[in-house]
């Protein structure tokens, strides 16, 4: 790459590590590899040698070991077995998040002023994480050779705030967050309406211990991360940033998948992807949505059954007002009850409303019969309702 003027050497770090940078020209040629703007490639880390270059060192680490690439074992067959066994537990390792595509470096966050030209009071994220398909839609990194105390890291996650907090008109001439024109991600993580989650990564060559770091810097960014807890036992962060700390050797043992990750307001290592959420919340969420359900279950079940002794109830009342047969005792059928309601509207000969349908058939046998000269009535059927 040096020898077409892709890259340069950016410096050797006081370990011996040697630091290439990509040229102007190498940014180029990677924004196309990448399908990526140019202005989204992050600068070229010109200088860095020369001040030790630990820190693009330690992003590269952290990108790394968040990525964590599996090697390609068939180009590997003539390598040593150490090397072939190291690189196989690798590809049986669990694996990382994203593709190379999913990382951007060195990305200005502007609290004032415009992507290209970031004015004062911002911050700028040494990593820039998308992987939704890995459920992680957005995530900025912080990456920490422990030089920095608790004060200087709690200043940068205030312009981490200050810009997650500006707003500016889309292209659809809608005012949202400035960060929402660049970047997607839902509008509610785990239920809650935070802001985007940012990660420090803590890499232990300086002087400073992030044991000691850390709890300063919670009880100094409280303000930014702390949640309003429920009757529940969990907590809602509508508003605040889910800050999240490891230890680069912990990242690259365990990757993301891995219990180390320290959630600020939690006491407990958990996976990065839980620890970017609010799983306790998910659980209450659930449970509330299983017990609005069986309420509703129960109500319903409580309707049909009144629905049901309704009905009971109206039929026994219509069957205790179901006519009878004044002849031969039987109770009418529904098509009976309903013919004699029409008794009086013109029915030729007209029904006897006290006799069933059977009785009232042979009624009108005998009334016909009646009526021809050579039959005696007194001898009919007939005859019985004559007494």
């Amino acid at each position: 790459m040096r020898k077409h003027g892709l890259s340069e050497n950016g410096g050797a770090t006081e370990t011996g590590d040697t630091l290439r940078n990509l040229t102007l020209k190498g940014l180029e040629a990677a924004s196309y590899e990448l399908r990526r703007p140019v202005t989204e490639m992050g600068s070229t880390a010109r200088g860095a040698g020369s001040s030790g270059a630990s820190h693009p060192i330690t992003v590269n680490e952290t990108v790394i070991a968040m990525l964590r690439p599996k090697p390609n074992m068939a180009k590997l067959a003539q390598d040593p077995p150490d090397v072939r066994a190291a690189a196989q537990a690798a590809v049986e390792a669990p694996g990382g998040i994203g593709t190379i595509a999913s990382y951007w470096t060195e990305v200005p966050l502007p609290a004032t002023g415009t992507w290209n030209a970031p004015g004062k009071g911002g911050a700028q994220a040494d990593i820039v994480l998308t992987a939704p398909q890995d459920q992680v839609p957005l995530l900025f990194i912080e990456a920490d050779n422990c030089h920095e105390t608790a004060e200087e890291l709690a200043a940068k996650l205030e312009k981490y705030a200050r810009f997650f907090r500006r707003k500016m008109k889309d292209t659809d001439g809608k005012e949202r967050p400035m960060w929402r024109t660049r970047w997607n991600a839902p509008d509610t993580w785990s239920g809650d309406r935070t802001h985007p989650p940012v990660l420090l990564v803590f890499n232990r060559v300086g002087e400073r211990n992030p044991n000691l770091t850390i709890p300063r810097l919670i009880d100094l960014t409280r303000h930014l991360w702390e949640g309003e807890r429920q009757k529940g036992g969990h907590h809602h962060y509508d508003g605040r940033i889910p800050i999240i700390a490891t230890g680069l050797n912990n990242l690259r043992q365990h990757g993301p998948t891995g219990p180390v990750y320290l959630r600020f307001g939690r006491d407990h290592m958990e996976p990065l992807r839980e620890a970017i959420g609010n799983p306790r919340r998910e659980a209450a969420d659930a449970r509330a949505r299983e017990e609005a359900k069986a309420r509703q279950e129960q109500h319903q079940a409580q309707v049909r059954r009144a629905a049901q002794e309704q009905a009971a109830k109206k039929a026994a009342e219509r069957e205790a007002r179901r006519p009878a047969c004044t002849d031969c005792g039987a109770t009418f059928t529904d098509e009976r009850w309903k013919a004699i309601e029409h008794v009086g509207r013109g029915a030729s000969p007209e029904p006897r409303p006290s006799l069933c349908e059977d009785c009232d058939r042979r009624y009108v046998i005998d009334v016909q019969q009646a009526s021809l000269p050579e039959q005696k009535a007194g001898g009919t059927w007939l005859s019985r309702f004559r007494r």
